[in-house]
């Protein structure tokens, strides 16, 4: 619980805020210091610039005293040492000691004895020293200006012989509250109303009189109110206008600070020398953050649950492994980390509680496959066929084999590839399109519950990056602002070479799929010269499932190269915003992933096999010739490989992520406890302890990995039924692992405002699209289904001598193994039969048919299926009604000024 210390001095209170002392002329990059919790006026500071120049241990920005005669126990809490003042922002900086490193330097000059070697050291040195004089410059001019906007600062330090951390705490009295929420059109609440019910299944539960073991009642709900814009003259018409400290949620006051310190001159605003985001991609500060609400453990003795913080409400109530099948508390998450963050995490929730019924619809048809296996009759007629069907030679240097020995394997295939299949892979391009647009009204509804509705982004800021590097200042045509500016040519003639780029990487990935190809025929010819009968009949298999998991290794490491690339591209071509810059950055990144996980199954699904030829006529790549399909079939083989793909990424990811936070935020908690020294064994500060945790690093990677697997689900359904359980299992522990780091490892990141996923929709958009089109293509191509219902049609509706129906015989110039048969619908001259071009007939008119059907039924089901449900619509008015109430007052006013004149 939170620990109150001893009150900051009135006197030093009262001049937080006096940069202007009558008494004495202030030097205009002057500013009053907090050292350690108390506050230094301007007026002090001339008196000891010179001890500063004698000292060289100090921070140049601040002035030394006698700390251990002015030591106060701080209060445990996020609060100045007042116990009042709330701590809204911290920044962080770190000072290396400068005596300690040039007598090193000195010693090591005598030691060498070289005057070229001292001539360097001094030069680097000289250079070192007039950065850090820059930088300690840019942080006076800053802290100064913030000081004039009108924040409350105060100063504490972590020292050693070696290094000294700064901690400078901020805090928005409420002044400076009221002006910018007016200016951020930050939204006031008007009329509480009753939570709605965002769970369709506790509706549906509740409706059936079922006990809802899913819901939970989490303590502290932010209330859900009717609210309009804030207008500080209208405050009397606000609920909870009458407290002060508690009017403005933590999430606001933060996000406001944020603006001050995003909108404050360092340097020269000529040079774009603004911001605290460009501060920290210079160096000047090594973090900014805000606090977290204290810490996350629950209390060792007995509280209320309303007695606890909101971190400990979020980490008891969701981060925890025991809560995984609670619905999420979305409002207590959009209340401590934003509206950005809460829709990932409802989105994560929404796909993964659509995912449970394509998980049991899957499952079924796998287990209808199962029961199924036994009355399958072209296996049937493969197992007993013995040695009537001699097969030709799969290598150059291999010898027949007859069919009945792919037996187990002819029986595995048909798991992959039955009518259930076909129905599975409708099903799941229905599920897609309904799962979005259900997902859209789920995610109006949040919008306008959390009032981002009418949220539109405001005229950007330039980026940190692009301000440092852009050679020329123009007039922004929106603000009327000078601001960096780079030529549009110049970024399109970048943004064409990072193009050439991406090709270039593209083709990397096709040329380690030629590679991981030609390594599965070497192993088949390796199995087969064995000798052994099992390795044999299992080659393929072999070769497959070692050649995935290669493929894996591949795909993984070039995911992080290209990743890395992509970013360094991104930098180069100079986008202006944040927003242009992550479009850019995201579009890069998942067209190489989309290539990179997806090149190989779709080599398998739609190549493989095709370009096989015929005994005396076989299509060769390097000298080898071209593989055809294992023995039971390439959808045994795309399954194979999409679950090592799938889950093995999966695995690899959730370690990643549980692992690496830990160690990161071990390596940080070890170099701050190398400073403290013996105060380690004391409790630390908020700050310390939020300094130890990891920088928040954003979604993105976060959005990718589940939109990757969106694809897997979607677009090979058809030859892997089980994907969907395999992403419900995974995405049960996804959100656990991403809550508990955001919750417990992660630094608390900056409060930000959504109205919906951005870019993601619409690849899920397109990636359900296209599901639908290679669903078609892989049923009438790569499934034998079209082939079995040809020739139920034509010959024998139980498929007897439906294995003969497939084979041909060995053209007569063959000698080598005359009379074997092999896989296809040619004569014995190796041409094409008529079979085979009605079976391509059939094909094409069942992928039109099918898309035709699929895509109207969609359109029917976006028509039918509103944006926005109309109970919303209604809120939306009374909403509207109530604002037009409240906010009406100057418009009476009018009127009654006006009727006198109208008479």
């Amino acid at each position: 619980m939170l620990r109150k210390g001893s009150e900051l001095l009135v006197g030093d209170r009262d001049v937080l805020l006096d940069l202007d002392y009558a008494g004495e002329a202030q030097a205009p990059d002057s500013y009053g210091s907090l050292h350690n919790g108390a506050f230094i006026p301007p007026r002090y500071l001339s008196s000891a610039a010179g001890d500063e120049a004698v000292d060289d241990d100090d921070d140049p920005i601040y002035v030394d005293f006698d700390a251990k005669n002015n030591q106060q126990a701080p209060p445990l809490g996020n609060y100045f040492r007042d116990g009042k003042t709330k701590i809204d922002f911290v920044l962080v900086w770190e000072v290396r000691s400068l005596r300690k490193r040039r007598t090193k330097g000195r010693g090591q000059s005598e030691v060498t004895g070289e005057e070229a070697g001292q001539a360097v050291g001094a030069e680097d040195a000289s250079r070192s020293e007039r950065r850090k004089a820059q930088l300690a410059q840019w942080r006076d001019k800053f802290v100064q200006n913030l000081q004039n906007v009108g924040l409350l600062l105060e100063k504490e330090e972590t020292a050693n012989e070696k290094k000294t951390i700064n901690f400078l705490k901020l805090s928005a009295p409420w002044d400076v509250l009221v002006f910018y929420a007016e200016e951020l059109c930050l939204r006031a609440p008007l009329q509480a109303q009753p939570h709605p019910d965002f769970n369709t299944s506790a509706r549906i539960l509740k409706r059936l009189c079922i006990p809802n073991v899913m819901a939970e009642s989490v303590p502290n709900r932010p209330l859900d109110c009717y609210t309009c814009a804030f207008r500080k003259s209208k405050m009397d018409k606000f609920l909870g206008c009458d407290n002060r400290e508690t009017y403005f949620t933590n999430t606001q006051r933060h996000r406001i600070v944020y603006e001050i310190l995003a909108r404050t001159v360092y340097g020269k605003r000529k040079r774009a020398e603004v911001g605290v985001a460009r501060l920290l991609n210079e160096g000047a500060y090594t973090a900014s953050f805000p606090l977290h609400e204290g810490p996350f453990q629950l209390p060792k003795y007995e509280v209320r649950p309303d007695e606890l913080n909101q971190r400990q409400v979020i980490f008891h109530y969701w981060a925890r492994w025991s809560k995984w099948y609670k619905y999420q508390p979305l409002d207590h998450i959009r209340e401590y980390f934003g509206e950005k963050i809460a829709l990932y995490f409802a989105w994560l929730g929404f796909y993964t509680a659509w995912l449970l019924p394509a998980a049991v619809v899957g499952s079924l048809v796998f287990m209808s496959g199962v029961m199924s296996m036994g009355s399958n009759t072209p296996a049937k007629e493969i197992c007993n066929s013995g040695s009537s069907y001699c097969m030709c030679p799969l290598c150059n240097t291999c010898q027949p084999w007859n069919i009945s020995d792919i037996c187990p394997m002819a029986k595995v295939g048909y798991l992959f590839d039955h009518p259930g299949t076909v129905f599975f892979s409708v099903f799941m391009s229905f599920w897609a399109v309904t799962f979005l647009e259900y997902w859209k009204r789920k995610m109006a509804t949040l919008a306008h519950h959390w009032d981002c509705m009418d949220f539109h982004e405001e005229e950007e800021r330039p980026r940190p990056e692009f301000a440092a590097m852009a050679p020329a200042m123009e007039q922004n045509p929106v603000t009327g602002v000078k601001e960096p500016y780079f030529p549009e040519k110049a970024r399109l003639t970048r943004m064409f070479t990072g193009s050439m780029v991406i090709i270039i990487m593209l083709c990397v990935v096709v040329i380690f799929l030629v590679t991981v190809i030609m390594y599965r025929g070497i192993i088949s010819v390796m199995m087969f010269h064995t000798g052994s009968p099992v390795l044999r009949t299992q080659a393929a298999n072999i070769a497959n499932i070692s050649s995935s998991m290669v493929n894996l290794g591949l795909i993984l490491l070039m995911g992080q190269v290209y990743t890395a690339l992509a970013e360094k591209l991104t930098k180069w071509e100079m986008h202006r915003t944040q927003t242009q810059y992550e479009d850019a950055f995201t579009f890069k990144v998942f067209v190489f992933q989309f290539v990179n996980f997806y090149s190989s199954p779709f080599y398998v699904a739609f190549f493989k096999g095709r370009f096989v030829g015929y005994p005396s006529n076989y299509g060769t790549l390097f000298g080898m010739r071209n593989e055809d399909c294992g023995p039971g079939g390439c959808l045994i083989e795309l399954a194979e490989q999409l679950f090592i793909i799938m889950v093995g990424k999966q695995l690899i990811s959730n370690i990643q992520e549980f692992v690496i936070p830990k160690v990161k935020a071990w390596r940080q908690k070890r170099a701050l406890d190398k400073v403290r020294g013996k105060k380690a064994s004391h409790e630390p500060r908020r700050w310390e302890e939020d300094y130890q945790l990891v920088e928040c690093e954003g979604l993105f990677e976060e959005y990718l990995e589940m939109v990757l697997q969106f694809g897997f689900i979607t677009i090979f359904v058809a030859a892997f039924p089980l994907a969907p359980l395999f992403a419900l299992l995974n995405n049960w522990v996804e959100i656990r692992l991403d809550a508990h780091k955001f919750v417990c490892e992660y630094r608390r990141p900056v409060a930000e405002r959504a109205q919906n996923i951005g870019v993601w929709f619409n690849i899920l958009e397109a990636l359900s699209h296209l599901s639908v089109i290679a669903n078609a293509f892989l049923i009438a191509f790569t499934s034998d289904f079209l082939p079995r219902l040809l020739y139920q049609f034509k010959f024998d509706n139980d498929l007897n001598g439906y294995v003969n129906f497939t084979l041909a015989y060995a053209p007569l110039n063959y000698t080598d193994h005359p009379l074997c048969r092999y896989k296809a619908f040619r004569d014995d001259n190796g041409n094409y039969t008529l079979v085979y071009w009605e079976l391509l007939a059939v094909r094409l008119g069942f992928i039109i048919a099918f898309e035709h059907v699929v895509f109207f039924v969609l359109r029917a089901i976006d028509w039918m299926v509103p944006d926005v449900p109309e109970s919303l619509e209604l809120k939306i008015k009374r909403e509207r009604y109530l604002a037009k109430q409240a906010l009406a007052e100057n418009q009476e006013a009018l009127l009654q000024a006006t009727r006198p004149l109208a008479t």
